[in-house]
């Protein structure tokens, strides 16, 4: 056989293996399961199905749409991704990072040049009315999502289209070739029911997806809204005659027939009502303080109430206080910076956090993606076209965060802090942080929504004031907090940015400057930076792993010395505490710790604990 001939046939099995239809995708190597995927390895195939699911949620709630910018969507709904309600595309995989399972589609493909994705829908797929799940769903989805959903507009900016194949394909073009990511992450698609949507309600009104409602919609997943009380409480019913519940990622999965949300303003109040039982299967659990003090209840003692630790091998999220650029004052680089000096977190994990938590240090903690040390030379090349401006330290030292770890840290760093503000030209007065020029005090406000933000908003707030900021922390109710949040009406929120494995178009919504003009986006920072918005391209447009994981090396770089956030603190395991009334598989995910799914009720212990709580004893 010739070269020629040679080169020809690898080019044809190179696009056949690209353009061949895929049961299961990965954006990191192959899945464990390969394409013979029966069940997830951790659930219990035979979990019976029954019992109730008792659950908390703070705030209230006005809607049952999450896909639009106005109102507080009901516990249940996923303002990404299709909640309890809706099934998608493609299902994210429990225990592997960036693994996608068949859903609503049966199979996807794309060209070699991923300049389209095409995926086959299931012909079981059904609605909640037996009506079948159609490709014009699918397209009609796609369409009103990017027309209505900030999230989903930026998510799936460069797909331009969907258009019908046949009667059980649809294919989504786009308008940009090479982005390894986008023929994958269309399987995260919500497929909502045009029909319904385009119908009428029980009183002849036209619905309308652009607005807010609270007529329970129809659903095509495993549960559907029982009952409601507006504000205040959601009923979900599992649906006797789902049509995915044998699907190798249902299998063993979401077994509970009832599912109940009540809403507490008052965290003390959820926590008495979980020690009492009743309203609160499960508690995840926040407060290191809790945690190590307060699990000595007379339940937890009669081991009514287990408490345990699931270990976890998901990226660890970016927590951190957030400054918000659109307010003058924090638009100084050397500003942010200064913010950052005045964190003393070795001494809070000490008294407040019992040592549990480590400091983050990236936005990509936990993962190959997080950057370390000095540049390498890729990471290097990448960043010298802009070198003029990112800050000068970038290249030359490891990024490092303030230590308070002796006592003269606190006067070193606070000192170091009221150095960069002089830098910026701000002074202390008669012991106020004032402007230079103007003599305009230094001011900012944490805005929280519960009791957890006062104790870890105070010791950075008694640290500011030391170097003369004036410095508060207001507390608001929960739906005023989203608002403000969703219209950047605030100066610094604590907040978190998880993100996956492979990181690609969602960063967009993170941090590009389209998305700092955009309400509800997470740029809540208002980042506008022409260097960050041509790394995320970078990273969206990356040839392969090697070059994505050191592309986005270089933008936690960027994000890192541009002290967008002061960062905080994360933990590599999920706690929950949780009432003795379930079945649990022997292993659980390690990805990510603890799939609650997976669990179901054991209707003889649920009995005993109702009838001994009942009871009072």
């Amino acid at each position: 056989m010739s070269m020629l001939a040679v080169l020809m046939l690898a080019g044809s099995l190179a696009t056949a293996a690209a353009d061949e239809w895929r049961t299961t995708s990965s954006l990191i190597g192959e899945s464990k399961y390969g394409d013979d995927f029966q069940r997830y390895d951790y659930v219990n195939p035979d979990a019976p199905k029954g019992g109730t699911l008792n659950t908390v949620v703070s705030g209230a709630f006005d809607s049952f749409n999450p896909y639009i910018v106005q109102g507080a969507a009901g516990a249940g709904f996923a303002a990404f991704g299709g909640g309890l309600l809706y099934d998608t595309l493609m299902e994210q995989a429990t225990d592997e990072g960036s693994v996608n399972h068949p859903l609503v589609a049966e199979a996807y493909k794309y060209p070699p040049d991923y300049s389209s994705a095409t995926y086959r829908l299931d012909p079981r797929a059904r609605w909640h009315d037996g009506t079948p799940i159609t490709v014009d769903d699918v397209i009609w989805s796609f369409n009103v999502l990017k027309k209505n959903s900030p999230m989903y507009n930026r998510y799936f900016e460069n797909v331009t289209e969907a258009v019908a194949v046949s009667d059980h394909e649809v294919e989504f073009h786009f308008n940009q070739k090479g982005n390894r990511e986008l023929p994958q992450i269309l399987g995260g698609l919500v497929v909502l029911p045009k029909h319904w949507w385009e119908g009428t309600d029980a009183k002849g009104n036209k619905r309308d997806i652009s607005k807010p409602t609270l007529e329970p919609p129809l659903g095509s997943a495993a549960y559907r809204i029982k009952s409601f009380k507006p504000g205040s409480e959601i009923v979900w019913e599992r649906v006797p005659d789902y049509w995915g519940v044998k699907l190798p990622v249902k299998l063993g999965r979401e077994n509970f027939d009832i599912r109940r949300y009540v809403y507490i303003q008052d965290d003390n109040a959820e926590w008495l009502a979980f020690t009492k039982g009743g309203l609160e299967d499960i508690k995840p659990e926040n407060s290191s303080r809790r945690w190590a003090t307060a699990y000595n209840f007379p339940a937890l003692k009669a081991g009514d109430v287990i408490k345990k630790e699931f270990k976890t091998a998901s990226p660890e999220p970016m927590q951190g206080f957030v400054l918000n650029q659109r307010r003058p004052q924090f638009q100084d680089r050397r500003v942010r910076e200064a913010l950052t000096y005045a964190l003393d977190f070795e001494s809070m994990n000490r008294t407040l956090f019992y040592g549990y938590n480590t400091r983050t240090t990236s936005y990509f903690q936990g993962t190959e993606l997080a950057s370390s040390g000095l540049p390498s030379p890729e990471e290097v090349k990448i960043l010298e076209p802009y070198r003029s401006q990112l800050p000068p330290e970038l290249f030359t030292q490891a990024f490092k965060l303030p230590v308070y770890d002796s006592p003269q840290s606190e006067r070193r760093n606070l000192g170091q802090a009221v150095k960069l503000f002089e830098q910026a030209g701000w002074v202390i007065k008669s012991g106020k942080m004032v402007n230079a020029q103007s003599g305009e005090p230094f001011r900012l406000e944490i805005l929280g929504r519960d009791p957890t933000d006062e104790v870890i908003a105070n010791p950075f707030l008694d640290n500011l004031k030391k170097i003369g900021i004036s410095a508060s922390l207001r507390i608001v109710d929960p739906s005023q907090y989203v608002n403000r949040v969703r219209s950047f009406d605030f100066d610094v929120v604590t907040s978190m940015f998880g993100q996956s494995d492979s990181p690609g178009n969602e960063q967009r919504d993170f941090w590009s400057s389209k998305a700092a003009d955009t309400p509800g986006s997470r740029n809540l920072m208002g980042i506008k930076n022409p260097v960050v918005d041509a790394l995320i391209d970078r990273i969206i447009y990356a040839t392969d792993r090697a070059d994505l994981v050191t592309a986005t090396h270089a933008l936690d770089r960027v994000l890192l010395w541009n002290y967008y956030v002061v960062p905080q603190w994360h933990r590599s395991v999920v706690w929950l505490a949780y009432w003795n009334k379930f079945g649990i598989p022997d292993k659980q995910p390690a990805y990510i710790g603890a799939d609650i799914e997976s669990w179901w009720i054991d209707t003889d212990k649920e009995k005993a604990l109702a009838a001994k709580y009942k009871s009072g004893n």
